[in-house]
């Protein structure tokens, strides 16, 4: 709980009664590693703080490959937000790499919480604001860089991730052959 408060914080103060009242509109869940937050085709009820634990976003194409979308660890949000603010169907799926414990807030629950607390519309504005500047460095990473550089970028800003994650995993992200990253890391 302090977590999360000290991740509110870092954003916005709270007085001890508005983090309550805030908390309320959370719900606690503990999953085990392979188990699905969101699984694709299924209704998305969720946005995810990672307390504890390592998941990943995946979209799996018309193929049925699987692309690694990202990876949230702790005091990371995720979930596949294009279907939980719409309220439809997920495109992609949201599976556990870790045992991970996650705090859950139920769209009605951000909306009230917008509309109650202009502290936590502010928050959440910026995290979304954050959230669309990573994807665009990671869409402009695809486009201009080589593998090498993609991987020497990830091991810079996420060295956490390569004592977490199989090399299969790290490829997928990076959209390198697992005999590519091989050669990359060695």
């Amino acid at each position: 709980m302090n977590q999360f408060r000290e991740h509110i914080e870092a954003i916005v103060p709270l007085t001890d009664a508005e983090f309550e009242l805030i908390y309320s509109h959370f719900s606690v869940r503990k999953y085990k590693k392979h188990q699905f937050l969101i699984q694709e085709g299924e209704p998305v009820k969720y946005a995810y703080f990672i307390v504890s634990g390592l998941v990943k976003l995946v979209y799996a194409d018309a193929l049925g490959k699987q692309h690694i979308v990202s990876f949230a660890m702790e005091d990371w949000w995720e979930s596949d937000f294009g279907a939980y603010y719409t309220q439809s169907k997920a495109a992609m799926s949201l599976i556990c790499i870790e045992d991970t414990e996650v705090l859950c807030l139920a769209f009605d629950d951000y909306h009230k919480l917008c509309a109650t607390f202009h502290k936590m519309e502010h928050f959440f504005l910026m995290k979304s604001n954050f959230g669309h500047v990573g994807a665009q460095q990671r869409i402009l990473s695809l486009l201009t860089t080589n593998a090498k550089e993609r991987y020497a970028q990830l091991l810079k800003k996420s060295p956490a991730l390569f004592q977490r994650v199989s090399k299969t995993m790290l490829a997928a992200y990076l959209g390198v052959s697992r005999e590519t990253l091989s050669r990359l890391s060695a």
